[in-house]
């Protein structure tokens, strides 16, 4: 089971930004917690978020955790870091499996969708896909952040008013990294 959340620490992403922040902190790195421990767990979690189908097995297990670490990455890339080329060769693999497309409704509304047929991880891909394009759209794509600290690295969602936050919650990420430059300093 992923970290569960202290008092006062962050809510949680608005709209289709969610399964994003949820598919990435299915892992708690600093407690060694794993949500998606095996493909019966994954089909689980994902049936849950209403995507079905086959393909959730090792290897579909392998793929989806290879998007959350590389969402964890492009969300880090939000604070100021770079996302690693390899991170990117592999999250442009698995987004080359997960076509998307533009339904346009009776109202002349264009939204970007998942492609007919999608199940497993191609589908959960493409879901996540879809979701980040819409954050684009909207402007809060960059407002999902990965906290700075490298033992934690949770995905929070940053509602500051300048948007420049660092850490999941001041209260114990930021306050252990300031500590350690006030020792640092004091040295």
């Amino acid at each position: 089971m992923a970290r569960v959340e202290q008092p006062g620490e962050r809510s949680p992403a608005p709209g289709p930004l969610r399964l994003v922040q949820d598919l990435v902190n299915t892992v708690d790195l600093e407690g060694g917690t794993e949500e998606l421990g095996a493909p019966e767990a994954l089909a689980a979690w994902a049936g849950e978020r209403g995507v079905q189908g086959p393909g959730f097995d090792a290897g579909g297990l392998a793929d989806v955790l290879v998007l959350r670490e590389a969402l964890r990455d492009v969300c880090q890339a939000h604070t100021g870091v770079d996302v690693p080329a390899g991170t990117l060769e592999a999250l442009a693999a698995l987004l080359e499996r997960a076509p998307l497309r533009l339904a346009v409704d009776a109202e002349g509304g264009a939204a970007v969708r998942p492609a007919a047929g999608l199940t497993g991880p191609a589908a959960l891909t493409a879901e996540v896909a879809a979701a980040v394009a819409a954050a684009v759209a909207d402007g809060t794509w960059a407002r999902l952040k990965a906290c700075a600290a490298d033992t934690c690295r949770w995905v929070y969602y940053d509602r500051s008013p300048s948007g420049r936050s660092r850490w999941c919650t001041m209260a114990i990420c930021g306050s252990r990294a300031k500590m350690r430059a006030y020792r640092s300093r004091t040295r």
